[in-house]
């Protein structure tokens, strides 16, 4: 951006998911060039927890017989990406939103024709490779993993100069409340502003959801300002 553009510093980075680790990057490795960051759905080092479900859906995508090894495929692995829209389904949104009956809002007759039209045709759009290579990403999230820090995530965050408002969804699966409860103690100055929404990781990128939009947009400008 410097070569480019002559910007030497950053009003604020918005990320959300994997975009808000990488907000959260830019503040920690940049900490004179960053002045706020909101952290959207997102965290400083990607969890245990989390990294159980990506490791599950690398093992689907390797065990499909178009895998050639580290990532690589000979075609388009038709049934792994099938079954990989399925598990997504059951993590990015929540047991409540299921159960509010918002997978038939958008005129699916039935779960089964919801899962094939939303999640498995999604992904048999995407490239597998690209889908495998984003996952070893999002496992290995880790602002600490520098040579300035070392792994030692509470100094990595306490090196933060950014102003943080941190926007996790009140019910997502991957990102958790608790995750940016544990950064906020080190952080020099921050805000913890949930999303209440029971649109688990969706409450972030609220397509389709004017409520969740309009919450983020409301405590965005306001922090902002």
């Amino acid at each position: 951006m410097a070569e480019l553009w002559n910007i030497e510093h950053l009003h604020a980075v918005y990320g959300w998911s994997m975009g808000a680790q990488q907000a959260y990057h830019w503040a920690a490795i940049f900490p004179e060039a960053v002045s706020r960051i909101v952290v959207n759905c997102g965290s400083a080092r990607t969890a245990t927890h989390n990294q159980v479900l990506l490791r599950s859906l690398i093992a689907t995508l390797e065990a499909a017989p178009e895998h050639l090894g580290r990532g690589r495929f000979s075609a388009s692995p038709t049934a792994a990406l099938r079954a990989f829209g399925r598990i997504y389904a059951s993590w990015a949104m929540t047991q409540d939103w299921y159960r509010a009956g918002l997978h038939l809002a958008g005129g699916a007759a039935d779960l089964e024709a919801y899962l094939r039209a939303e999640w498995e045709e999604r992904y048999l759009r995407r490239n597998a490779a690209d889908l495998y290579w984003q996952l070893r990403t999002w496992d290995a999230g880790d602002i600490s993993r520098d040579e300035r820090y070392r792994g030692d995530l509470p100094m990595a965050l306490a090196t933060i100069q950014a102003h943080v408002l941190l926007m996790p969804g009140s019910t997502d699966l991957y990102f958790r409340v608790a995750d940016n409860e544990a950064e906020l103690k080190h952080l020099r100055h921050a805000e913890l502003r949930p999303i209440p929404s029971i649109w688990g990781h969706r409450a972030g990128n609220p397509s389709g959801n004017p409520e969740d939009a309009a919450f983020l947009k409301m405590e965005v400008r306001r922090w902002l300002a």
